[in-house]
């Protein structure tokens, strides 16, 4: 047998479709791997302290030890010994992954030389006090009316930051209600001038973007807005962040009937989803106002609400979430362990059968392998699993498991 298509034609074919082909490597990269923090804290810039994750995690304990959160996770099917002793040993250690100092909404609008004091005195608190792995500044929107506040807080919080040393690893900013692409260029100038004045490596300032526009998710032109928005940051881009409430409203949803799960809500994070995927952009779900503050049923209630919706998040593939109060973070933690230690046996085995061609009755292809894959390397980089659970489950180790996770042949 003989082909009849010759050398010729497939050099053509690489000569035509070679700007595609780069243009596919450089627009979706794919995952940046690293661990994804489990959630977003917000604070007001005003009530940062050196000492805020230490008293964010006494809150936390204390608010267990008055109320049963055990008891209630039994009933609401998060039964898990080993998540639950998880989540204590985490709000000890490390009650916060991501802080993000507020100056939006969360601390409205102050006096110039108030809010100025307040983003620097945040920033020294953070780089000097025992800091999260991650944390950096919501600033105001580039709308005309915030512009200029926003941009002088940034500009005076990396300022701050860099007086006490270098930008910690985990440093990021975030861009709130975003309305268009040239936002985003133009916050990719703000940065270009940052890193020039600072002497700061090029590209080195990064920014999630947070989706809490009806123009953000489609724009005027019947297109995906945020789809543009992620290319146009020219690799900053870290992270989408979805804003429940502002979203909400701007598409004329009743404030009963804001939240999390509404439809609306679900349309802009699916959109969300399908634009960011393969870019190494990551996905953060937003928030609930109903806390677990008050009596013991009002604390049961915002435990019970907030437990489902983390569950709810992280079975639609969205790993990151906001939390606004101490109270949260138990809920956060528990769910978070829960699922993903609920995930690994079968996960697991089905890799295991995958990696060995074993035949049953579920075939497995490439892709799948890599989702089993990803979801138990998040387990372990989230603190849900460890390494001799799944060695002694899949067989394999983290080498072998990343490689599977980016589909790479070695």
């Amino acid at each position: 047998m003989s082909a009849v298509l010759g050398e010729e034609l497939y050099a053509e074919l690489d000569q035509r479709l070679a700007g595609v082909d780069r243009r596919l490597v450089v627009c979706y990269p794919g995952e940046v791997g690293g661990r994804q923090p489990v959630h977003t804290v917000y604070v007001p810039a005003d009530r940062v302290t050196p000492d805020l994750p230490a008293r964010y995690g006494a809150a936390a304990l204390a608010l267990l030890a008055e109320h049963d959160l055990a008891g209630l996770a039994d009933e609401l099917g998060f039964a898990d010994a080993a998540a639950y002793e998880r989540m204590l040993a985490k709000l000890a250690r490390e009650p916060i992954e991501d802080l993000r100092v507020d100056v939006e909404d969360g601390y409205g609008h102050q006096p110039d030389d108030e809010e100025d004091a307040a983003v620097v005195g945040a920033a020294a608190a953070l780089a000097t006090g025992v800091a999260p792995p991650y944390w950096g500044l919501r600033f105001k929107s580039l709308e005309p009316a915030t512009r200029r506040r926003g941009v002088r807080s940034l500009d005076l919080f990396v300022g701050a930051v860099l007086r006490h040393g270098p930008l910690p690893d985990g440093f990021v900013v975030t861009l709130p209600k975003v309305t268009s692409v040239d936002q985003v260029t133009a916050t990719v100038v703000v940065c270009e001038r940052l890193e020039e004045a600072h002497g700061l490596p090029e590209g080195r300032l990064r920014f999630e973007l947070q989706i809490e526009t009806p123009q953000s998710v489609l724009g005027a032109d019947g297109t995906a807005t945020v789809a543009r928005m992620i290319h146009a940051a020219a690799g900053r881009c870290s992270g989408l962040h979805y804003g429940t409430y502002d979203y909400s409203a701007a598409c004329g949803v009743a404030a009963a009937h804001q939240s999390m799960e509404h439809p609306a809500a679900d349309h802009a994070k699916a959109v969300m989803q399908v634009a960011a995927a393969g870019t190494g952009v990551r996905l953060s779900d937003g928030s609930t106002n109903l806390l677990p503050v008050g009596d013991r049923a009002a604390v049961r209630r915002g435990w019970a609400e907030h437990l489902r919706l983390v569950r709810r998040s992280l079975e639609r593939g969205f790993y990151q979430g906001w939390d606004l109060h101490p109270g949260q973070l138990p809920t956060r933690y528990l769910a978070t362990y829960s699922f993903f230690r609920a995930a690994l046996p079968a996960a697991a085995q089905r890799l295991r059968t995958y990696l060995d061609q074993s035949v049953t009755a579920v075939l497995d292809e490439p892709a799948t392998a890599q989702a089993l894959a990803a979801v138990i390397v998040r387990g372990l980089e989230c603190g849900a699993i460890d390494d001799d659970e799944v060695a002694e489950l899949t067989g394999s180790d983290r080498v072998a498991l990343d490689r599977l996770m980016r589909r790479s042949p070695r």
